[in-house]
């Protein structure tokens, strides 16, 4: 019962406040409302069997033999919103200014979205030979998959410090020396080490990792400077063609609804007068930004960081590295 509170609290306080304000329920034949509607009451308002029944369908994979105990659960957490929003209404919290321009904001995101589903539809499945060919260009992931031991070191530095940071890394013998340069010309940094599958790693670094040799170094842009990668060693672990299919073929309807979704926004965007006033006037010359590239998951530090032209793989001051 505990993990089911855990689970619940926070998408009831997040998710239903929309639900909350549904108060009212049409009145049964005769002028009264059907008992089996009211699920419980705070003060005046009553929160109704839809309401709970809306937020366990947003609870994923509830098991049958769950849904009573979760339904006990949803309704308390229900009357804790309720008693909280209650309060918050009494004093006026929906009048202030930050608190109505979040609510305008959530409102503008949640129709947003709304709309796209319910435009864009379910995206058809691939073709097997849709499937076939995406397993066969990314190697990397699939037939020649590894699994990777790195050391990362991620740097906050300035554009100017850069070129020196590459350099150094390249004359240092051992990521040692490295880290005792960092710290000597008084560049923060933080160390990690972890073992990552290609499919937990950034689909543009693959073919650069997979060419390196245990000990080698590539280097990365981060967004508040630098990441080293070490590859200390790694394993081959290949996946057949029809372990991957699951997944290839989710990949596939992700890249087709977000192409589809740019389609549709760029045709609204084409048919509306749209003008940016005063210091946002550049962002209307700038060249719009393609459609987001579903990478694999990502859950390195490494994750947002794009690798340079040649991804800067360094061999000879750290060859040896583990």
């Amino acid at each position: 019962m505990q993990g089911i509170k855990k689970l619940y609290l926070p998408l009831l306080i997040a998710a239903l406040v929309a639900g909350c304000g549904d108060k009212k329920e049409e009145p049964a034949a005769g002028g009264e409302k059907a008992a089996t509607q009211v699920a419980a009451k705070v003060n005046d308002t009553e929160l109704t069997v839809h309401q709970v029944n809306n937020a366990l369908q947003r609870i994923p994979n509830l098991d049958k033999d769950q849904t009573k105990a979760a339904s006990l659960q949803v309704v308390r957490s229900l009357v804790d919103q309720e008693v909280i929003l209650q309060k918050a209404l009494s004093d006026k919290l929906d009048r202030d200014p930050v608190v109505v321009q979040a609510l305008d904001a959530a409102r503008r995101q949640i129709l947003a979205e709304a709309y796209m589903s319910r435009k864009l539809g379910t995206p058809a499945v691939p073709t097997d030979a849709e499937v076939l060919d995406y397993f066969d260009k990314n190697p990397d992931l699939f037939a020649k998959r590894k699994i990777y031991r790195l050391q990362e070191v991620s740097i906050k530095a300035s554009q100017d410090k850069q070129d020196a940071i590459r350099a150094q890394l390249g004359a240092s013998k051992t990521l040692d020396d490295f880290a005792a340069w960092l710290k000597a010309e008084n560049l923060p940094m933080k160390v990690a080490q972890g073992v990552k599958p290609a499919e937990q790693l950034p689909l543009q670094m693959l073919p650069q990792l997979a060419k390196m040799a245990d000990g080698q170094a590539m280097v990365v842009n981060a967004p508040d400077g630098l990441m080293v990668i070490v590859l200390a060693d790694s394993q081959t672990q290949p996946v057949t063609l029809e372990q991957a299919k699951p997944a290839i073929t989710r990949l596939l309807q992700t890249q087709a609804r977000q192409k589809a979704a740019k389609a549709e926004l760029d045709a609204l965007k084409a048919v509306a007068k749209i003008e940016y006033v005063g210091e946002f006037a550049d962002a209307g010359k700038e060249v719009a930004a393609p459609a987001a590239a579903p990478a694999e998951p990502a859950a390195t530090p490494a994750a947002d960081a794009t690798p340079d032209a040649d991804a800067e793989a360094i061999s000879k001051g750290v060859s040896g590295l583990k």
